[in-house]
């Protein structure tokens, strides 16, 4: 336990360092949830507020409250695609047959990449609110357990969708492909309620937006942050999260222990 702890903790400093030596990926990934938020808030701010309002007038305030939950789990999804092509960028170079060579617990690879990419989806997700906040973002109504159960939210659904993410790395056969892979994480939230509610979606398209991940917890964070209800919406998204967590487990450290062909 104490060398798997050592060796973990020695790849997480690897991966840190790439990650602050090289932070081009990491930026670009982080300025498509910033440009959609101006987007939607400045050019269709008041028109998308007017109809959440039910026509009721346009309110930018109101669309800002709706749409930042799920443009801060699309940050989430936006910096697990770095995680997917950092993973295949070591298994393309070589670095992984050295790994294999030496004395050091073999799982530890992975983990370095897993908690490295969960650190830099908080600090991404930070920065995004904080864009938010600027703009006129307020939480007003949440209390602090509910603020709690948020983080918690944030950080469960980060390591889901890293674990998947390093799955996607290690089955591409070049960072290219692993980028493409990854995309989904991306673009499930655009067919989700992180932009308009479901109910207002056309009725052949509800199920795909319903029955994803992303919807029911973007509506779990929603209700945290403003301190509304969440239904059942909360266990959705929890399982949700537990499923894609030990699918991408028990799928990345399967590929990662076949023998190199």
């Amino acid at each position: 336990m104490s060398l798997a702890v050592r060796d973990s903790a020695t790849m997480l400093r690897r991966n840190l360092l790439h990650a602050r030596r090289y932070p081009s990926l990491t930026l670009n990934l982080l300025l498509t949830p910033i440009m959609l938020l101006l987007l939607f808030v400045y050019i269709f701010g008041d028109t998308m507020s007017a109809g959440i309002g039910g026509g009721s007038g346009a309110d930018r305030s109101v669309y800002i409250a709706y749409i930042v939950p799920g443009l801060l789990l699309m940050t989430i999804g936006s910096t697990t695609i770095g995680t997917a092509v950092s993973v295949s960028n070591d298994m393309t170079e070589g670095i992984i047959a050295r790994f294999r060579t030496m004395a050091i617990h073999r799982g530890s690879v992975i983990i370095g990449h897993v908690i490295g990419s969960v650190l830099q989806s908080i600090i991404s997700v930070v920065l995004v609110g904080a864009v938010a906040v600027a703009i006129g973002f307020r939480s007003t109504d949440a209390t602090v357990l509910e603020w709690l159960a948020a983080f918690g939210l944030l950080v469960l659904f980060a390591t889901a969708l890293t674990w998947i993410a390093v799955g996607m790395g290690l089955v591409s056969p070049n960072v290219e492909a692993a980028s493409n892979n990854a995309m989904p994480l991306i673009l499930l939230p655009l067919l989700s309620s992180a932009f308009v509610p479901v109910d207002a979606m056309p009725g052949w398209f509800q199920p795909i937006a319903e029955y994803q991940p992303f919807t029911p917890a973007i509506e779990t964070l929603r209700g945290l942050l403003l301190g509304t209800g969440i239904g059942n919406n909360g266990w959705l998204a929890v399982v949700w999260c537990l499923g894609l967590a030990v699918l991408g487990y028990f799928w990345s450290t399967s590929k990662f222990n076949d023998d190199p062909k």
